[in-house]
């Protein structure tokens, strides 16, 4: 007898864990916001193939999404942070300051 749909070969899919590593990597954590994107991508790639239970693609699609978020929105704000540190001493150094 056939087994059409089976997922008995396929790995168990870790769709639920990748969205919340996304939503706290969102929220206050960045290395689990980038762990989000890494592994997400990954699964993803694996569900395509047919090796993993594609049943938490979506769980699995938005978690790397919100780490994605998450890891650009903490680069944007570490860039900025040293744009105005630097903006900061150069207007020290000039003397831009109340004396």
């Amino acid at each position: 007898m056939a087994n059409y749909g089976s997922t008995a070969t396929k790995a168990p899919h870790r769709g639920t864990m990748i969205l919340i590593f996304g939503i706290i990597g969102l929220v206050c954590c960045l290395p689990l916001g980038i762990a989000a994107w890494v592994m997400g991508g990954g699964d993803l790639k694996k569900m395509d193939a047919g090796l993993m239970d594609d049943a938490g693609r979506s769980n699995t699609n938005v978690g790397r999404i919100l780490g994605m978020i998450a890891t650009l929105m903490s680069l944007l704000g570490c860039v900025i942070g040293l744009l105005f540190g630097g903006l900061g001493v150069v207007m020290g150094l000039l003397g831009g300051g109340n004396h």
